[in-house]
């Protein structure tokens, strides 16, 4: 098990209900205003944490630096109605809100304003949480935009892929959750680590990019 000490865990505590909650309040204000009021008769248009967190999800966060929580439910009859690219643009919501919070952290971090440095205690210094906080964030924006159900990019997949390839893929949907697990905890086991080839590189970059360091 991860060794958490207690200032990481306390910034990881933290981002992960700032980041979990904005993220499914992006997915449900997205879709009431595309004309679906399935989120707001769900009670999910709330920045209240207990409506979005789920257990394991946030578990998974505080181990792995990525994981979900509570799925917003939306109507997609509802917003097909509205637009073809209603569905994708609620999708690509949540993503969204946790790259906006990543870069919100990376500005000061970039300019100078705070330095990371090392804890002298329990608690965390500004460096340090903001330095967790735009990981996080940035880690859950790439996850979540992975092509696997249910994560947000499997969403964009299904409204993007032609309609012949439609009939096979929904076949394969049912087992996407069972294969993203297979991917998240069996694969570092066995060596086969598909999760972390992609999501390495894409993080390196965009780090790089958006601290300098």
């Amino acid at each position: 098990m991860l060794n958490l000490t207690p200032d990481d865990l306390i910034c990881r505590l933290i981002t992960l209900i700032v980041a979990l909650t904005i993220h499914e309040f992006a997915h449900a204000l997205t879709a009431d205003r595309l004309g679906d009021d399935t989120p707001r008769v769900a009670g999910r248009i709330t920045l209240n944490p207990l409506k979005h967190l789920d257990v394991f999800g946030s578990l998974l966060v505080l181990l792995t630096g990525y994981g979900w929580a509570k799925p917003t439910p939306i109507n997609p009859a509802v917003l097909r109605q509205r637009s073809r690219w209603a569905i994708v643009w609620v999708s690509v919501a949540g993503p969204l809100s946790n790259f906006l919070l990543a870069l919100l952290a990376a500005i000061p971090l970039r300019l100078g304003w705070v330095k990371v440095v090392l804890p002298s205690g329990i608690l965390p210094t500004p460096g340090e949480f903001l330095y967790i906080f735009f990981y996080i964030n940035l880690i859950l924006a790439i996850f979540n935009l992975l092509p696997f159900p249910p994560l947000d990019g499997e969403k964009v997949l299904a409204a993007l892929i032609p309609a012949s390839v439609q009939p096979a893929y929904q076949k394969f949907q049912p087992y996407g959750p069972f294969v993203l697990m297979l991917l998240v905890f069996v694969g570092p086991m066995v060596h086969l680590d598909v999760i972390g080839w992609i999501m390495t590189p894409i993080l390196s970059s965009l780090s790089k990019v958006m601290l300098g360091m």
